[in-house]
């Protein structure tokens, strides 16, 4: 019998792969159902352009994460602990805190909804619920890795397939290539894409990839270049089947529900749009979709903030207290009756805030050659960071400015 032998590339792009399909369930969470079809809803395909260029941004961003990781052995929270000043630390530390909290208020409310939209449960117990189905899966993470990500890149394809579906039901897309021309229709418009990127470019997982990909370090150089190719080849995929669900998200609810104005201001009147527009396998797709996104992004959310939290204190605390602590938000919000989907856009404006305090630092560290070594960043490349910044914190002040004044 002849045995078949797999080339050595092509094995250890195999070890390598999997790290960014964690990763990119973090852009296609609840907070991007609310913020894309909203998007789309209200103002038709006017932001394409936004998900379209947060997703390539997106690439480049994780790449220079799983670099960091690959390169120096090091997580980002680690690297900024042993070279910045210890104030500078705890900053970073309370604001990537902050964040990590604002994702899981949105992965707990998604799936608290999806719950009651599939099974009627009222939306506190759903969110209890959701929280003990995610503390399961990510009981698998410390120890059996492979298992969690196999797990994450399932319910990321049941995602997937839920918006394909739709996509396939709405009909002919009629005037979308215009939504590629960047351009607004006033302050809601902006607050609408601020809540896109918060929820496309998403911060944690900025620092969670550098964690994920730090155990294929190597002293071998070559290894470090085999390891960095396979791991861009993990992120065009995997970051790519986002983008292409983001994409579906704002086409749905723009070829749905934008010329019918009837009102689409919550996840509930999507979900009876999809049903009463594209019959009962649309609603039930969307329902499907929107709980297998919170059940995995909140897994990989706290995930994130134990990453966080032993990377910038050298602290580690036991996963179900951090999950019993990261949930307290959420019950809060569905206790006090906020409207969930009022609750899920603006959580993404705040991740939308906390994008610079995660990638400053990691454009930093990767141009030092005492950090990255010969694989440092060049000019060019550190270029493209700082300008992502700026064009990220520039769009921030603008809201904020406009928001207040108005």
């Amino acid at each position: 019998m002849v045995g078949i032998t797999v080339p050595a590339r092509l094995r250890s792009a195999a070890v390598v792969m999997g790290p960014a399909f964690v990763v990119a369930v973090a852009y296609v969470d609840p907070g991007n159902f609310a913020t894309n079809m909203a998007g789309g809803a209200t103002h038709g395909y006017l932001l394409l352009w936004v998900i379209v260029s947060a997703s390539l941004l997106a690439m480049f961003v994780q790449y220079q994460s799983a670099k960091l990781g690959i390169v120096t052995g090091r997580n980002l929270p680690e690297l900024c602990r042993e070279h910045y000043p210890r104030p500078v630390t705890k900053l970073l530390w309370v604001q990537a805190e902050l964040v990590a909290m604002a994702t899981d208020l949105a992965e707990f409310v998604g799936a608290a909804v999806a719950l009651n939209l599939l099974f009627g449960v009222p939306l506190l117990p759903a969110a209890l619920i959701a929280a003990v189905v995610s503390f399961g899966i990510l009981a698998l993470a410390p120890l059996r890795r492979r298992r969690f990500e196999s797990v994450i890149i399932g319910l990321l394809a049941i995602v997937l397939g839920g918006f394909l579906y739709q996509a396939l039901h709405v009909g002919p897309l009629t005037g979308a290539v215009s939504g590629l021309v960047p351009g607004f229709a006033g302050v809601d418009s902006v607050l609408l894409a601020t809540g896109m990127l918060g929820a496309t470019v998403m911060p944690h997982v900025i620092y969670l990839h550098s964690a994920l990909t730090q155990r294929h370090h190597s002293p071998s150089p070559e290894a470090r270049r085999s390891a960095l190719r396979a791991s861009r080849t993990d992120i065009v995929v995997a970051l790519g089947i986002a983008g292409m669900v983001n994409v579906s998200m704002l086409v749905v609810a723009a070829g749905a529900f934008h010329q019918d104005g009837a009102p689409r201001e919550s996840l509930e009147d999507m979900h009876s749009g999809l049903g009463q527009l594209l019959g009962p396998g649309a609603a039930l797709a969307f329902a499907l979709a929107l709980l297998a996104s919170g059940l995995a992004a909140s897994s990989v959310g706290t995930y994130s903030g134990q990453v966080i939290m032993e990377g910038y204190l050298r602290r580690r605390i036991p996963l179900w207290l951090r999950r019993a602590v990261t949930t307290a938000p959420a019950l809060a919000v569905l206790s006090f009756g906020v409207d969930p989907t009022k609750a899920l856009v603006l959580s993404q404006v705040v991740l939308s805030f906390g994008i610079p305090f995660a990638l400053v630092p990691l454009v930093l560290l990767a141009r030092r050659q005492d950090v990255m070594g010969a694989a440092a960043n060049r000019g060019p490349v550190t270029a493209a960071g700082a300008v992502a910044a700026l064009v990220i914190s520039g769009l921030n002040v603008f809201l904020l400015v406009r928001t207040v004044a108005g």
